[in-house]
C-alpha cells in the first residue's frame, strides 16, 4: 500500500483525524504518547490518530505553523476543528474528541 500524503489523510471522509506533531527528542511529546494511545483505544473505529515527526516533515509542520511541540490538531474531512500545543490531559482530549465526533 502506498504511503498516503498528509493531505489525503486529513481529507479522508468518515472519521476525524487527530494529528500529533512531535519529535523524538521532545520530553513533553513522550508524556503525550501514552495519552494518545489511550484516547485512540477509547475511540477505536471513530477516530484516526496519526503522528507527524516535525524533524522528518518540516514542510507540513510549517504549513500548519507548528512552533511548539507537541501540537495536536483535529481534522474532519480536511477542516481543522481544534488545535492545542503542549500536553493535553487524557480526560480533556477525550472530551474534545467526543465533541467533534460526527
Amino acid at each position: 500500500m502506498a504511503k498516503k500524503s498528509f493531505q489525503e489523510l486529513i481529507n479522508s471522509p468518515g472519521m476525524p483525524v487527530l494529528v500529533d506533531f512531535y519529535a523524538d527528542w521532545c520530553g513533553p511529546c513522550k508524556t503525550m504518547a501514552p495519552i494518545l494511545q489511550q484516547v485512540a483505544q477509547q475511540f477505536q473505529g471513530k477516530l484516526k490518530v496519526i503522528k507527524i515527526d516535525v524533524d522528518k516533515n518540516p514542510a507540513v509542520a510549517q504549513q500548519y505553523r507548528v512552533q511548539g511541540i507537541p501540537t495536536l490538531l483535529l481534522f474532519h474531512q480536511g477542516k481543522q476543528l481544534w488545535r492545542q500545543s503542549g500536553v493535553v490531559p487524557p480526560q480533556q482530549l477525550a472530551q474534545v474528541v467526543q465533541q467533534h465526533l460526527p
